[in-house]
């Protein structure tokens, strides 16, 4: 089965999970001005609900949907409400902690899990038959520079990221011959409004010191620039893994900064 010459209006609809802030909301913004419909979701109402009013506003096409990727059941109601989709980017996750493998609270490992891996699995066997119905399917799988090397200080989410990371790489080898692209971009280190203040638990200083003396970390926008390019290829175009860093780090664990 081959995809169609010109993209169906069902491969123009997108869904973006985690697009209360951050890449999520970049990602949501850039891909309904390519002209794409969007739909966001998060467990955030207000958030999202704002967001869709600013893309409306501006004159292209969003709709807000509250969900929480983690409860399946949820989930597959909002599959039933959305039987029409051709792209879903899968964006929600984060970090929680940095304590190391001895001291790292099991609770943490679990959250994480279950946002960027069961998330990520909870929405693409939900959406997948919609995405392959619709003759031109791409799924995104937003990881991170942690799934591909280990750091200190970062186990648990470095289990959880190669967790999206070997799902995405699994899937793409499982549908191949399918209508449908497997996508994954893997950010390095981008600074946004709440990652890293999430990942300390609201600490501003330890939160700030994770970009110090950083000229140019990536942002939102860059990662969100990113996965438009990768979603607006001709179909039969795979970006299978994309991974970008700012200028200043050479790996997870060699950054440059000016201090």
């Amino acid at each position: 089965m081959t995809a169609p010459a010109t993209p169906s209006a069902a491969s123009r609809i997108a869904v973006v999970t985690g697009a209360s802030s951050g890449i999520g909301a970049a990602t949501a913004r850039q891909l309904a001005a390519a002209g794409y419909r969007v739909v966001l979701t998060a467990r955030r109402k207000d958030r999202i609900e704002a967001l869709a009013e600013e893309i409306n506003a501006a004159g292209h096409s969003a709709t807000a949907y509250t969900l929480d990727v983690t409860d399946r059941a949820a989930v597959d109601e909002f599959a039933t409400a959305f039987r029409t989709i051709g792209v879903l980017v899968n964006n929600a996750g984060g970090a929680l902690g940095t304590d190391p493998v001895a001291t790292g609270a099991p609770e943490d490992w679990r959250r994480m899990y279950e946002t960027n891996v069961i998330g990520t699995l909870n929405m693409t066997q939900a959406l997948l038959p919609a995405l392959t119905a619709s003759g031109d399917g791409t799924v995104v799988v937003v990881s991170s520079t942690a799934g591909h090397a280990t750091y200190e200080g970062g186990a648990g989410y470095v289990a959880a990221k190669h967790g999206a990371h070997v799902l995405a790489e699994t899937l793409r080898l499982e549908i191949v011959g399918q209508p449908v692209r497997v996508i994954e971009i893997a950010p390095g280190m981008v600074k946004t409004d709440e990652f890293s203040l999430n990942r300390f638990g609201g600490d501003e200083e330890k939160a700030a010191k994770v970009y110090e003396g950083v000229a140019e970390p990536l942002t939102a926008d860059d990662v969100a620039d990113t996965i438009a390019w990768a979603v607006t290829r001709p179909s039969h175009v795979n970006v299978d893994l994309l991974v970008l860093r700012p200028r200043a780090q050479a790996s997870n664990t060699k950054v440059h900064r000016e201090l």
